[in-house]
């Protein structure tokens, strides 16, 4: 195992166990991203992009009840020197999606959990039409829609039957692509 996916774990189990105003932990949310993508038949990038999407929580925390307003840039910044922009962008731009999702689908801002509630009005709040139209004109606008319907459904105390370090396979495979890349 790669010494930064090892810190990765160890990061998850030293800092997991902390929730963010939710009812489950971050590990427990981490994984239970994870699972939806793979029950969703997704890729390997796309499973590490959703157990990781919060990952910016632990490395740069706060006194915030409901955590860091920035951890999508944070996590995506931490994680770009060992992962491709198919693992980093979904998870920078999955703050972003709720954003979109709010200014476009009835009844979703309604949906928000108190914790997801507060970080929206921090995160900018409803896009209007130039901010809707730049970010689904991303190139992994559609990927972050899916990991911010996961980051929602997340929160399900059932699927969180697994480990962290179940789903390494999945953070090696796309690790090793972006070496791939990068040579």
């Amino acid at each position: 195992m790669h010494p930064f996916i090892q810190q990765i774990s160890q990061l998850f189990a030293a800092q997991g166990h902390h929730s963010y105003g939710e009812d489950i932990t971050q590990t427990e949310h981490a994984v239970q991203c994870a699972e939806l993508a793979i029950l969703a038949q997704e890729s390997d990038d796309l499973i590490c992009a959703a157990l990781l999407h919060d990952i910016g929580h632990l490395i740069s925390t706060t006194d915030i009840a409901y955590g860091n307003y920035k951890h999508d840039s944070v996590g995506a910044i931490f994680l770009s020197k060992h992962f491709g922009p198919s693992v980093t962008e979904p998870i920078r731009l999955h703050a972003q999606a709720k954003r979109y999702l709010c200014s476009v689908e009835p009844g979703y801002l309604d949906s928000l959990s108190a914790a997801s509630l507060d970080s929206f009005n921090h995160q900018g709040g409803l896009m209007n039409d130039i901010e809707k139209h730049q970010f689904i004109n991303e190139s992994y606008a559609k990927q972050s829609l899916k990991l911010r319907r996961w980051d929602d459904e997340g929160k399900i105390q059932e699927l969180s039957q697994q480990s962290f370090d179940t789903y390494l396979p999945h953070l090696n495979a796309s690790f090793i692509k972006a070496e791939c890349d990068v040579l």
